[in-house]
């Protein structure tokens, strides 16, 4: 097993909630519903914050055009990080980062702002109040999150940044494009960690140098190193100042392997409904607890092509089933 079974369990447990929190806010974004009968209708629905409302896509071209700019955009993203990092620019990383989240958490929060009644349907400033205090409560939690290194911040938010990434996706996206993605990507993923080790790279820079990691970050200890740091308590060798380094486990699950389980549930609760969507959760899930079961101590693994096969397993149960 990777991680002991308590560790196992909160990451899977943090990965349902920010699945199940993804469907709640990609569907409250959500222009296009479907009924428990199947009957797809058209309503108005809420626009992302801040000019963030991708186009309307119809035609099997627009999706395709989409498809193609969002590969540029992650091509270029994933050139431009590397680059940076080579660079050593922490400024600008952490600056990214930082707008970033504030972003996705500004689309989040504003779900919940915008069904409190005295946000409702008021604005400030040209703009919905319900907009202003999403920003105002993400603002001080991204700065935390980036330049506090707050576990607690950090992990409490990833529930939300996800989501919020996700609505942004999700409507310039079809069953079959988000099919295609899946697989480029856990091709990608493969292939970063298991060949070039460009994954593995990342993750220390963003831990070690950034102080930042883009996924769900758990320090902990083993039984063996909880009773070196007992011992040295009754010894008092804290107090002497003849306390050594002790070695922690980290246990991490990038935002990648987080995100695009949710872009996927999105894309099929607009197509197909809730339950279906629920399948992808639950194939998703299933995938990566095969993953944390089977996987070495101390080894890397790409996450994305266990979560890809569940999540395919997942659509295929919701035809069988329904």
């Amino acid at each position: 097993m990777k991680h002991n079974t308590k560790i196992t369990i909160i990451l899977l447990a943090m990965f349902i909630a920010t699945q199940l929190i993804g469907i709640y806010v990609v569907n409250f974004y959500s222009s296009v519903k479907i009924s428990q009968e199947g009957i797809q209708t058209n309503v108005s629905a809420p626009e992302l914050p801040f000019g963030f409302q991708p186009p309307e896509l119809k035609q099997n071209s627009d999706f395709n055009y989409a498809f193609a700019s969002i590969i540029l955009a992650f091509m270029i993203s994933i050139s431009l990080l590397l680059f940076l990092t080579k660079l050593n620019a922490e400024f600008f990383l952490r600056a990214w980062f930082f707008v970033v989240i504030v972003i996705a958490l500004v689309i989040a929060f504003n779900v919940v702002f915008s069904q409190i009644g005295f946000f409702y349907g008021e604005t400030l400033l040209a703009a919905p109040i319900s907009w202003i205090a999403a920003l105002a409560l993400a603002l001080p939690l991204a700065y935390m999150k980036i330049y506090k290194r707050n576990f607690a911040v950090h992990n409490a938010t990833e529930l939300l940044v996800y989501p919020g990434i996700a609505a942004v996706f999700v409507p310039i996206l079809n069953i079959y494009t988000i099919s295609f993605l899946l697989i480029l990507i856990s091709i990608y993923d493969a292939w970063a960690v298991w060949h070039s080790g460009i994954m593995q790279k990342m993750a220390k820079y963003q831990i070690n140098t950034l102080n930042v990691f883009s996924g769900f970050f758990i320090p902990y200890a083993s039984k063996k190193v909880k009773l070196q740091m007992q011992k040295m308590k009754n010894l008092s060798l804290a107090k002497s100042g003849k306390l050594k380094k002790i070695k922690v486990n980290v246990a991490i699950l990038g935002g990648g392997d987080v995100v695009f389980p949710i872009i996927t549930s999105g894309v099929v609760l607009k197509t197909f409904g809730l339950i279906p969507a629920l399948f992808v959760v639950g194939g998703a899930t299933l995938g990566l607890a095969y993953l944390f079961v089977f996987a070495e101590k101390r080894k890397f693994y790409p996450a994305m092509p266990f979560i890809t096969a569940g999540i395919f397993a997942g659509i295929a149960a919701s035809y069988l089933v329904f």
